[in-house]
């Protein structure tokens, strides 16, 4: 280490310190690493593969857009969580923002819900490598053999992430790179060599057999631009693990929007542009409309290649979302606010990372994937709740953070909005929330009820419980770590450490 990262080193433990914490977790994650750990949660390829079909038989090739209107709206998000941040660079992220900002109750149940999405996304991810892998090899994505690939998956990157900082990084570096350039190859060789419609395909409605305005449709592809961008909040997770956190992680939280959300973008235009026959798509006759145009488009061997980047997109995703829930719950257990705190809270003394929260993130995620086998509708539904989830607990911080400004918080981080702060932190909450809206919003009037409020039942039943376990085993008296206090923490002394107005 540096004599200059030394210094930046020990300034950090002196900026934690002033705020309450002693930190064992090894500094050694770069600015890029960082950022590479929320680009990969973040994932464009595993976002746009995933839900591509979906969103295209909902809104027609100009679907396109909503990468663009919902990469503005979280860049808002992205900004005043930035702010937080900078100035409590503590691990676990929403859960002690959330803490500061409004106080104990607040905290617990943002991070209830942050939890239960994170859990619910893995699952997600780890059961959606199965296709592909099957893909790969020619034969039939089953049950039983889709269980089996998420459990092998999520016990290989909980190995992985018990091996400690550096190879986490390292990891998620390479799967930042190998996903980066295969969205830039991919997406530049069907624009040159396989587009089959003109740019004005992006403006054309037509193809969507609407009752009344389009509007609707659009609204609904929407949501699989809004499964894309989240994954920024992932690098204050690790803000103990990254030197010179208060600058650092801001511009790596909004360099995962700039670029991740440039290649999602890109991605799906090169889709959109290329997709042999639209009508098909839009009947349902062509299911599958990316495997038809890559193998259209590149021939078996091109084909089988870029499966191969997207499944190491889907492995890098995974082990950056283990690693932000095990960071997560770490946080509650080192305030004892759950249940086992005295074991979810160590260290490994070897690796120094949180062993048993590492494995407990693992296995609840193994258990949501393993039901598969017996509800497979009910998998649907949990696995549907991830993208709603974050959202929710994502606005929990704006609004704590609304709610904080108006008792006289002042950021005082190195990274502010100035007066940017209350207009920024108001659009903020304002495109939250309207996403949640339509997340929610019920899509198909002749299913039955339990389909079209399947998300919302689930969303209120993950409140409800998180709420009576809350009330009835109050988790939040224990401990007596600093809380409900950033109102009154607004100065900043030379050396970059806040102190308490009143001190």
């Amino acid at each position: 280490m540096t004599d200059k990262s030394a210094t930046a080193v020990d300034h950090d433990a002196e900026q934690l310190k002033a705020l309450g914490y002693v930190s064992h977790f090894d500094r050694t994650i770069s600015k890029w690493e960082n950022f590479s750990l929320g680009f990969t949660y973040l994932s464009p390829v595993v976002g746009v593969y995933t839900i591509f079909a979906s969103a295209f038989i909902a809104g027609g090739p100009p679907m396109w857009w909503t990468y663009i209107l919902v990469g503005l709206g979280q860049f808002t998000v992205s900004l005043v969580f930035g702010e937080i941040v900078s100035q409590f660079p503590i691990s676990g992220g929403l859960y002690p923002w959330a803490r500061r900002l409004m106080g104990k109750r607040w905290a617990w149940m943002a991070g209830w819900v942050y939890a239960w999405a994170l859990c619910c996304t893995m699952a997600g991810v780890a059961t959606g490598v199965a296709p592909f892998l099957a893909q790969l090899f020619g034969v039939d994505s089953t049950p039983i053999a889709t269980s089996i690939i998420a459990l092998v998956l999520i016990a290989c990157t909980t190995l992985l992430n018990l091996s400690g900082t550096r190879l986490l990084a390292r990891v998620a570096m390479f799967g930042f790179v190998c996903e980066l350039v295969g969205a830039i190859v991919v997406g530049g060789y069907l624009l040159l060599f396989a587009r089959h419609h003109p740019l004005k395909i992006l403006v054309d409605t037509s193809f969507v057999h609407a009752n009344g305005s389009y509007w609707p449709a659009f609204l609904a592809s929407s949501l699989a631009a809004m499964f894309c961008y989240y994954g920024f909040e992932a690098c204050g997770d690790v803000a103990e693990e990254t030197p010179d956190a208060s600058r650092m992680i801001p511009k790596a939280m909004r360099m995962t929007i700039y670029i991740g959300g440039a290649a999602a973008t890109w991605i799906c235009l090169a889709f959109v542009l290329s997709i042999p026959d639209i009508g098909a798509v839009m009947s349902g006759a062509d299911k599958d409309p990316i495997v038809t145009l890559l193998r259209s488009a590149m021939g078996e061997t091109g084909f089988r290649a870029v499966i191969v980047v997207v499944l190491v997109s889907f492995i890098s995703c995974l082990l950056s979302l283990q690693a932000a829930a095990s960071r997560l719950i770490f946080a509650y257990a080192r305030d004892q606010m759950i249940f086992g705190s005295k074991y979810l809270s160590r260290m490994s003394p070897g690796h120094h990372v949180p062993a048993t929260a590492l494995i407990v993130m693992g296995a609840i995620p193994a258990v949501i994937a393993l039901s598969a086998l017996w509800l497979q509708d009910a998998i649907t539904i949990i696995i549907s709740f991830a993208a709603v989830g974050i959202y929710i607990s994502f606005q929990m911080i704006v609004l704590a953070a609304v709610i904080a400004r108006a008792k006289g918080w002042r950021p005082s981080g190195p990274f502010t909005l100035g007066s940017w702060g209350w207009c920024v932190n108001l659009i903020a909450l304002a495109y939250g929330l309207a996403a949640i809206v339509n997340i929610l919003w019920p899509r198909s009037p002749n299913d039955p009820w339990y389909s079209n409020y399947s998300m919302l039942v689930t969303t209120i039943g993950v409140v409800v419980l998180g709420g009576f376990y809350m009330v009835i085993a109050k988790p939040y008296e224990h401990g007596k770590a600093p809380a409900g206090d950033a109102h009154r923490l607004g100065v900043r002394t030379g050396s970059g450490v806040v102190t308490p107005i009143d001190a």
